[in-house]
């Protein structure tokens, strides 16, 4: 019973923004940064894409683990913005994907995300509930990630905008 209390308020602070900047790397934050990533021709866009995190500030805390020790529920925030480029016209669109989320990892390796705020989703041909592209997810949402990668967007309130067409 404690523990599922303290995930409520600690899901209430990510969710209302009210954990203190200085907290960040107490009580449980630590640092996750975005790794640069690259992907071919088709895979989103018409075109090769990289992208690159020109501000990354996130943390993550784990709110609830499973009996074995594994990670059940992680929450994430923090300032992100990523280059999007167009690896062969040069053109780029710095993304403030900066939104805070909480996301389960479920026994058989699907994920359930619970996000507030711009988040950067990535489609792949026939994977998911949006067309095949890279996406700014902003607003209140879901995504539900399946064992096989297929992405659920269910937006509560939001828009979705299409980052292949920025630089295109």
């Amino acid at each position: 019973m404690r523990r599922t209390a303290l995930a409520t308020l600690a899901l209430a602070a990510v969710v209302a923004g009210t954990q203190p900047a200085s907290a960040r790397t107490a009580n449980g934050w630590e640092p996750a940064p975005s790794a640069p990533w690259d992907v071919g021709a088709g895979a989103r866009c018409d075109f090769p894409v990289h992208g690159e995190p020109v501000v990354d500030e996130v943390v993550r805390r784990v709110l609830s683990t499973y009996p074995d020790g594994s990670v059940r529920r992680v929450a994430y925030r923090g300032d992100l913005v990523v280059r999007v480029t167009n690896t062969v016209t040069g053109a780029s669109y710095d993304a403030d994907a900066s939104g805070s989320a909480v996301v389960e990892h479920r026994p058989d390796g699907s994920r359930l995300w619970t996000v507030r705020g711009p988040v950067l989703v990535g489609v792949g041909q026939g994977q998911g509930s949006l067309p095949r592209g890279l996406y700014l997810v902003d607003g209140v949402y879901t995504m539900d990630i399946s064992p096989t990668g297929y992405k659920s967007v269910r937006l509560l309130h939001g828009t979705t905008d299409d980052l292949c067409a920025r630089i295109d």
